[in-house]
Protein backbone atom coordinates (compact mmCIF):
# COMPACT_ATOMS: atom_id res chain seq x y z
CA UNK A 1 0.00 0.00 0.00
CA UNK A 2 1.38 3.39 -0.96
CA UNK A 3 2.20 5.88 1.93
CA UNK A 4 -0.54 7.96 2.73
CA UNK A 5 0.23 11.55 4.50
CA UNK A 6 -1.80 13.97 5.87
CA UNK A 7 -0.07 17.71 5.82
CA UNK A 8 -1.36 20.84 7.25
CA UNK A 9 -3.93 19.98 10.02
CA UNK A 10 -4.95 20.66 13.16
CA UNK A 11 -4.88 16.59 14.44
CA UNK A 12 -7.00 16.29 17.24
CA UNK A 13 -5.66 13.65 20.06
CA UNK A 14 -7.26 12.47 23.06
CA UNK A 15 -7.24 15.52 25.12
CA UNK A 16 -5.50 18.14 23.13
CA UNK A 17 -5.38 19.87 19.46
CA UNK A 18 -1.87 19.99 17.85
CA UNK A 19 -1.71 22.64 15.44
CA UNK A 20 0.43 22.39 12.26
CA UNK A 21 1.02 18.72 12.41
CA UNK A 22 1.47 16.17 9.72
CA UNK A 23 0.22 12.24 10.10
CA UNK A 24 2.29 9.35 7.69
CA UNK A 25 0.31 6.10 7.34
CA UNK A 26 1.56 3.09 5.89
CA UNK A 27 0.03 -0.40 5.41
CA UNK A 28 -3.26 0.71 6.68
CA UNK A 29 -1.57 2.06 10.47
CA UNK A 30 -0.59 5.33 11.47
CA UNK A 31 3.17 5.20 11.18
CA UNK A 32 4.14 8.76 12.91
CA UNK A 33 2.57 11.93 13.62
CA UNK A 34 5.19 14.72 13.68
CA UNK A 35 5.10 18.68 12.82
CA UNK A 36 4.70 19.19 9.01
CA UNK A 37 7.88 20.41 8.43
CA UNK A 38 9.64 17.14 9.32
CA UNK A 39 8.07 14.96 6.84
CA UNK A 40 8.90 14.99 2.80
CA UNK A 41 6.94 13.37 0.52
CA UNK A 42 8.46 10.75 -1.87
CA UNK A 43 7.95 9.55 -5.09
CA UNK A 44 4.53 7.58 -4.93
CA UNK A 45 3.10 8.76 -1.60
CA UNK A 46 -0.39 10.16 -1.87
CA UNK A 47 -0.65 14.20 0.29
CA UNK A 48 -3.66 15.14 1.38
CA UNK A 49 -3.33 18.94 2.41
CA UNK A 50 -6.03 19.74 5.13
CA UNK A 51 -5.69 23.17 4.25
CA UNK A 52 -5.44 24.13 8.32
CA UNK A 53 -8.42 21.72 9.17
CA UNK A 54 -8.93 19.51 11.79
CA UNK A 55 -7.61 15.80 11.16
CA UNK A 56 -9.26 13.90 13.30
CA UNK A 57 -9.60 10.16 14.91
CA UNK A 58 -12.43 8.44 12.38
CA UNK A 59 -16.13 8.65 13.78
CA UNK A 60 -17.28 5.30 15.52
CA UNK A 61 -20.66 4.64 15.16
CA UNK A 62 -21.90 1.85 17.65
CA UNK A 63 -25.81 1.67 16.78
CA UNK A 64 -26.64 2.52 13.95
CA UNK A 65 -30.07 0.48 11.48
CA UNK A 66 -29.12 2.23 8.12
CA UNK A 67 -29.03 5.29 5.73
CA UNK A 68 -28.33 6.57 2.16
CA UNK A 69 -32.22 5.18 1.26
CA UNK A 70 -31.18 1.55 2.55
CA UNK A 71 -31.39 -0.97 5.59
CA UNK A 72 -29.52 -3.54 7.35
CA UNK A 73 -32.99 -5.16 7.51
CA UNK A 74 -33.03 -5.49 3.70
CA UNK A 75 -30.94 -8.35 3.82
CA UNK A 76 -28.61 -7.55 0.82
CA UNK A 77 -25.41 -7.17 0.20
CA UNK A 78 -26.43 -4.00 -1.44
CA UNK A 79 -27.94 -2.44 1.33
CA UNK A 80 -25.48 -3.56 4.13
CA UNK A 81 -22.45 -1.51 1.33
CA UNK A 82 -24.76 1.39 0.70
CA UNK A 83 -25.28 1.95 4.27
CA UNK A 84 -21.65 2.00 5.01
CA UNK A 85 -20.99 4.06 2.06
CA UNK A 86 -23.24 6.97 2.85
CA UNK A 87 -22.12 7.31 6.18
CA UNK A 88 -18.32 7.59 5.19
CA UNK A 89 -19.25 10.37 3.44
CA UNK A 90 -20.18 12.08 7.00
CA UNK A 91 -16.98 10.83 8.48
CA UNK A 92 -18.11 6.95 9.52
CA UNK A 93 -14.70 5.45 9.54
CA UNK A 94 -16.36 2.09 11.21
CA UNK A 95 -19.82 1.05 12.36
CA UNK A 96 -21.97 -1.41 13.93
CA UNK A 97 -24.92 -2.55 11.58
CA UNK A 98 -27.98 -3.00 14.14
CA UNK A 99 -31.31 -5.43 13.86
CA UNK A 100 -34.93 -4.34 15.03
CA UNK A 101 -37.42 -6.85 16.33
CA UNK A 102 -38.32 -9.15 13.55
CA UNK A 103 -39.38 -12.67 12.18
CA UNK A 104 -36.62 -15.33 12.72
CA UNK A 105 -36.11 -15.32 8.89
CA UNK A 106 -35.10 -12.16 8.96
CA UNK A 107 -32.61 -11.95 11.74
CA UNK A 108 -30.66 -15.44 10.32
CA UNK A 109 -30.59 -13.76 6.80
CA UNK A 110 -28.90 -10.48 7.99
CA UNK A 111 -25.92 -12.49 10.13
CA UNK A 112 -25.10 -14.52 6.23
CA UNK A 113 -25.73 -11.19 4.49
CA UNK A 114 -23.15 -9.77 6.84
CA UNK A 115 -20.43 -11.71 6.48
CA UNK A 116 -20.78 -11.77 2.52
CA UNK A 117 -21.05 -7.91 2.97
CA UNK A 118 -17.76 -7.86 4.90
CA UNK A 119 -15.94 -9.46 2.41
CA UNK A 120 -16.83 -7.10 -0.67
CA UNK A 121 -16.74 -3.44 1.66
CA UNK A 122 -13.93 -1.68 -0.30
CA UNK A 123 -15.65 1.49 -0.27
CA UNK A 124 -17.91 1.99 3.07
CA UNK A 125 -17.24 2.38 6.99
CA UNK A 126 -15.86 -0.74 8.21
CA UNK A 127 -18.28 -2.95 9.43
CA UNK A 128 -17.12 -3.86 13.11
CA UNK A 129 -19.68 -6.61 14.40
CA UNK A 130 -23.54 -7.14 14.70
CA UNK A 131 -25.46 -5.50 17.22
CA UNK A 132 -29.28 -6.87 17.97
CA UNK A 133 -31.57 -4.77 18.88
CA UNK A 134 -34.49 -6.86 20.78
CA UNK A 135 -36.51 -9.04 20.36
CA UNK A 136 -36.21 -8.68 24.30
CA UNK A 137 -37.89 -5.87 25.65
CA UNK A 138 -40.40 -4.25 27.35
CA UNK A 139 -43.76 -3.96 25.79
CA UNK A 140 -44.21 -0.78 27.31
CA UNK A 141 -41.03 0.79 25.88
CA UNK A 142 -41.32 -0.59 22.35
CA UNK A 143 -40.97 3.18 20.67
CA UNK A 144 -41.00 2.43 17.23
CA UNK A 145 -40.00 -1.45 17.29
CA UNK A 146 -42.54 -3.68 16.39
CA UNK A 147 -44.19 -5.18 19.16
CA UNK A 148 -45.75 -8.45 17.52
CA UNK A 149 -41.50 -9.42 17.77
CA UNK A 150 -41.48 -9.22 20.64
CA UNK A 151 -40.23 -11.95 23.69
CA UNK A 152 -39.11 -13.15 26.90
CA UNK A 153 -35.13 -14.36 27.00
CA UNK A 154 -34.70 -18.27 27.05
CA UNK A 155 -31.47 -20.07 26.91
CA UNK A 156 -32.25 -22.03 24.27
CA UNK A 157 -33.47 -19.35 21.69
CA UNK A 158 -30.79 -16.63 22.38
CA UNK A 159 -27.86 -19.33 22.81
CA UNK A 160 -28.53 -21.16 19.25
CA UNK A 161 -28.84 -17.38 17.74
CA UNK A 162 -25.70 -16.56 19.80
CA UNK A 163 -23.96 -19.80 18.26
CA UNK A 164 -25.39 -18.95 14.55
CA UNK A 165 -23.73 -15.82 14.34
CA UNK A 166 -19.72 -15.15 16.38
CA UNK A 167 -20.11 -12.13 14.80
CA UNK A 168 -22.50 -10.45 17.13
CA UNK A 169 -20.32 -8.01 19.51
CA UNK A 170 -23.57 -6.34 21.45
CA UNK A 171 -27.28 -7.12 22.25
CA UNK A 172 -29.51 -4.65 23.57
CA UNK A 173 -31.91 -6.35 26.21
CA UNK A 174 -34.79 -4.88 29.16
CA UNK A 175 -32.93 -6.31 31.75
CA UNK A 176 -36.67 -6.74 33.96
CA UNK A 177 -37.31 -9.58 31.95
CA UNK A 178 -37.78 -12.90 33.29
CA UNK A 179 -34.76 -14.57 32.03
CA UNK A 180 -32.63 -11.66 31.45
CA UNK A 181 -30.08 -11.65 33.96
CA UNK A 182 -28.97 -15.09 33.44
CA UNK A 183 -28.46 -13.69 29.56
CA UNK A 184 -26.36 -10.77 30.69
CA UNK A 185 -23.97 -12.98 32.65
CA UNK A 186 -24.09 -15.00 29.29
CA UNK A 187 -23.28 -12.27 27.34
CA UNK A 188 -20.39 -11.49 29.32
CA UNK A 189 -18.89 -14.75 29.55
CA UNK A 190 -18.56 -14.40 25.79
CA UNK A 191 -17.25 -11.02 25.55
CA UNK A 192 -20.34 -9.75 23.86
CA UNK A 193 -21.63 -5.95 25.18
CA UNK A 194 -24.68 -6.24 26.93
CA UNK A 195 -26.44 -3.09 26.79
CA UNK A 196 -30.16 -1.99 28.99
CA UNK A 197 -32.67 -0.89 26.06
CA UNK A 198 -36.15 -0.44 25.60
CA UNK A 199 -36.37 -1.14 29.77
CA UNK A 200 -39.12 -0.32 32.38
CA UNK A 201 -37.50 -1.51 35.13
CA UNK A 202 -36.69 0.98 38.22
CA UNK A 203 -33.31 1.38 39.92
CA UNK A 204 -33.01 -1.55 41.60
CA UNK A 205 -33.51 -4.04 38.56
CA UNK A 206 -30.87 -2.23 36.94
CA UNK A 207 -28.16 -2.44 39.53
CA UNK A 208 -29.15 -6.38 39.56
CA UNK A 209 -28.76 -6.05 35.79
CA UNK A 210 -25.20 -4.37 36.35
CA UNK A 211 -24.02 -6.77 38.21
CA UNK A 212 -25.10 -9.40 36.05
CA UNK A 213 -22.91 -7.60 33.62
CA UNK A 214 -25.09 -5.28 31.55
CA UNK A 215 -22.69 -2.46 31.51
CA UNK A 216 -23.66 0.08 28.64
CA UNK A 217 -27.32 1.76 28.42
CA UNK A 218 -28.72 2.26 24.52
CA UNK A 219 -29.71 5.65 23.75
CA UNK A 220 -30.33 7.04 27.10
CA UNK A 221 -33.75 8.56 27.57
CA UNK A 222 -35.47 7.17 24.80
CA UNK A 223 -37.61 4.04 25.37
CA UNK A 224 -36.39 4.12 29.10
CA UNK A 225 -38.17 4.30 32.16
CA UNK A 226 -38.13 7.42 34.51
CA UNK A 227 -39.15 8.37 38.15
CA UNK A 228 -42.49 6.10 38.24
CA UNK A 229 -44.95 5.08 40.86
CA UNK A 230 -46.04 1.71 42.24
CA UNK A 231 -48.40 1.43 44.60
CA UNK A 232 -47.85 5.40 45.63
CA UNK A 233 -44.68 5.11 45.93
CA UNK A 234 -42.02 6.87 43.82
CA UNK A 235 -38.97 4.85 42.63
CA UNK A 236 -36.05 5.54 40.51
CA UNK A 237 -35.70 4.56 36.85
CA UNK A 238 -33.29 3.28 34.22
CA UNK A 239 -32.69 6.84 33.37
CA UNK A 240 -31.71 7.59 37.42
CA UNK A 241 -29.60 4.08 37.64
CA UNK A 242 -27.30 5.60 34.48
CA UNK A 243 -26.44 8.17 36.05
CA UNK A 244 -25.83 6.75 39.72
CA UNK A 245 -24.10 3.57 38.70
CA UNK A 246 -20.78 5.45 38.30
CA UNK A 247 -19.31 2.89 35.96
CA UNK A 248 -22.39 2.28 33.72
CA UNK A 249 -21.44 4.14 29.80
CA UNK A 250 -24.55 5.15 27.64
CA UNK A 251 -24.98 6.62 24.27
CA UNK A 252 -26.80 9.80 22.92
CA UNK A 253 -28.75 10.32 19.98
CA UNK A 254 -26.88 13.91 19.64
CA UNK A 255 -29.24 15.01 16.97
CA UNK A 256 -30.55 17.88 18.77
CA UNK A 257 -33.90 16.68 18.07
CA UNK A 258 -34.02 13.21 20.32
CA UNK A 259 -32.54 14.96 23.70
CA UNK A 260 -32.87 19.32 23.92
CA UNK A 261 -29.76 20.87 24.64
CA UNK A 262 -30.47 20.83 28.32
CA UNK A 263 -30.33 17.42 28.57
CA UNK A 264 -27.36 16.93 26.55
CA UNK A 265 -25.81 19.37 28.45
CA UNK A 266 -27.01 17.20 31.48
CA UNK A 267 -25.49 13.91 30.16
CA UNK A 268 -22.14 15.55 29.83
CA UNK A 269 -22.14 16.95 32.80
CA UNK A 270 -22.77 14.44 34.82
CA UNK A 271 -21.89 11.17 33.01
CA UNK A 272 -18.25 12.91 30.81
CA UNK A 273 -16.90 12.67 27.79
CA UNK A 274 -15.15 8.99 28.39
CA UNK A 275 -18.29 7.40 29.43
CA UNK A 276 -20.56 9.01 26.98
CA UNK A 277 -20.39 7.58 23.10
CA UNK A 278 -22.67 9.21 20.70
CA UNK A 279 -24.58 7.30 18.53
CA UNK A 280 -26.87 8.07 15.12
CA UNK A 281 -29.24 5.06 15.93
CA UNK A 282 -29.68 6.35 11.36
CA UNK A 283 -32.66 5.12 9.88
CA UNK A 284 -32.84 4.22 6.15
CA UNK A 285 -33.70 8.05 5.82
CA UNK A 286 -30.42 9.22 6.80
CA UNK A 287 -28.41 11.43 3.97
CA UNK A 288 -32.11 11.32 2.31
CA UNK A 289 -34.64 14.14 1.45
CA UNK A 290 -37.99 14.67 3.91
CA UNK A 291 -40.80 12.84 2.66
CA UNK A 292 -42.17 8.77 3.97
CA UNK A 293 -39.49 6.19 4.61
CA UNK A 294 -39.80 2.72 6.52
CA UNK A 295 -38.15 1.59 9.87
CA UNK A 296 -36.72 -1.91 8.86
CA UNK A 297 -36.62 -3.77 5.71
CA UNK A 298 -38.79 -2.95 3.14
CA UNK A 299 -40.94 -6.06 3.27
CA UNK A 300 -41.98 -5.60 6.66
CA UNK A 301 -41.15 -2.74 8.21
CA UNK A 302 -42.88 0.52 9.65
CA UNK A 303 -43.87 3.17 7.56
CA UNK A 304 -42.72 6.50 8.93
CA UNK A 305 -42.49 10.09 7.97
CA UNK A 306 -38.88 12.13 7.28
CA UNK A 307 -39.35 15.84 8.41
CA UNK A 308 -37.63 18.46 10.65
CA UNK A 309 -34.57 16.33 10.97
CA UNK A 310 -35.80 13.26 12.32
CA UNK A 311 -38.11 9.93 12.05
CA UNK A 312 -41.84 10.11 12.99
CA UNK A 313 -44.02 7.34 13.44
CA UNK A 314 -47.25 8.45 10.87
CA UNK A 315 -49.21 10.01 13.75
CA UNK A 316 -46.17 11.80 15.34
CA UNK A 317 -46.80 10.30 18.66
CA UNK A 318 -43.01 9.12 18.46
CA UNK A 319 -39.66 9.05 16.79
CA UNK A 320 -38.85 6.81 14.87
CA UNK A 321 -35.24 6.92 15.01
CA UNK A 322 -32.80 9.45 13.85
CA UNK A 323 -31.52 10.46 10.18
CA UNK A 324 -28.63 11.90 11.71
CA UNK A 325 -25.14 11.57 10.84
CA UNK A 326 -21.64 11.11 12.75
CA UNK A 327 -20.95 14.65 11.82
CA UNK A 328 -24.54 16.30 12.99
CA UNK A 329 -23.42 14.66 16.09
CA UNK A 330 -20.66 16.26 16.84
CA UNK A 331 -21.94 19.62 15.62
CA UNK A 332 -24.43 19.42 18.05
CA UNK A 333 -22.65 18.68 21.17
CA UNK A 334 -19.46 21.58 19.81
CA UNK A 335 -22.86 24.27 18.64
CA UNK A 336 -25.93 23.63 21.34
CA UNK A 337 -24.53 21.62 24.31
CA UNK A 338 -21.09 23.89 24.46
CA UNK A 339 -18.77 20.71 24.35
CA UNK A 340 -15.34 21.79 23.51
CA UNK A 341 -14.44 20.16 20.30
CA UNK A 342 -11.73 17.57 21.55
CA UNK A 343 -14.61 16.01 23.96
CA UNK A 344 -16.75 16.03 21.48
CA UNK A 345 -15.40 13.98 18.88
CA UNK A 346 -13.54 11.84 21.50
CA UNK A 347 -17.26 10.68 22.29
CA UNK A 348 -17.81 10.07 18.67
CA UNK A 349 -14.38 8.07 18.55
CA UNK A 350 -12.23 7.13 21.42
CA UNK A 351 -15.05 6.39 24.24
CA UNK A 352 -16.86 4.01 21.56
CA UNK A 353 -13.93 2.52 20.98
CA UNK A 354 -13.05 1.82 24.51
CA UNK A 355 -16.95 0.45 25.58
CA UNK A 356 -16.69 -1.96 22.30
CA UNK A 357 -13.02 -2.76 23.61
CA UNK A 358 -11.88 -2.06 20.37
CA UNK A 359 -9.76 1.15 21.43
CA UNK A 360 -6.28 -0.72 21.48
CA UNK A 361 -6.56 -0.24 17.48
CA UNK A 362 -9.17 2.14 16.79
CA UNK A 363 -10.38 5.10 18.51
CA UNK A 364 -7.28 7.95 18.64
CA UNK A 365 -4.66 9.07 16.43
CA UNK A 366 -1.90 6.76 17.85
CA UNK A 367 1.26 5.46 16.48
CA UNK A 368 0.52 1.86 15.57
CA UNK A 369 -3.07 2.00 15.44
CA UNK A 370 -5.29 1.71 12.51
CA UNK A 371 -5.00 5.01 10.30
CA UNK A 372 -8.82 5.51 10.78
CA UNK A 373 -8.81 9.49 10.15
CA UNK A 374 -11.28 12.25 9.24
CA UNK A 375 -10.84 15.54 7.76
CA UNK A 376 -13.07 18.59 8.40
CA UNK A 377 -13.08 21.98 8.62
CA UNK A 378 -14.05 24.77 10.73
CA UNK A 379 -17.63 24.09 10.59
CA UNK A 380 -17.16 20.23 11.17
CA UNK A 381 -18.08 19.95 7.35
CA UNK A 382 -16.13 16.42 6.44
CA UNK A 383 -13.90 16.50 3.26
CA UNK A 384 -12.20 13.68 3.77
CA UNK A 385 -12.85 9.96 5.17
CA UNK A 386 -10.19 7.01 6.09
CA UNK A 387 -10.59 3.91 6.96
CA UNK A 388 -7.48 1.56 7.65
CA UNK A 389 -5.52 3.87 4.99
CA UNK A 390 -8.10 3.52 2.57
CA UNK A 391 -9.60 7.05 1.20
CA UNK A 392 -13.40 6.06 1.26
CA UNK A 393 -14.76 9.90 0.53
CA UNK A 394 -13.37 13.20 -0.27
CA UNK A 395 -14.08 16.42 -1.66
Amino acid sequence: MERLILTNGNVIRPTRIESGMAVVCRNGRIERILPGNGVTPEPGDRVIDARGGYIAPGFIDMHVHGGGGHDFMDGTVEAFLGVAETHARYGTTALVPTTLTCTDEELYRVFEVFREAGRCNKRGARLLGLHLEGPYFSHRQSGAQDPHYLKTPRREEYGTILEAAPEIIRWSVAPELDGALEMGRELRRRGILASVAHTDAVYDEVVRAHEAGYTHMTHLYSAMSSVTRRNARRYAGAVEAAYLIDAMTVEIIADGVHLPEALLRFVYKFKGADRTALCTDAMRGAGMPDGESVLGSLRNGRRVLIEEGVAKLPDRSAFAGSVATTDRLVRTMVGAAGVPLVEAVRMMSLTPARILGLDARKGSLDEGKDADIVVFDSRIHVVTTISEGHVLYTE
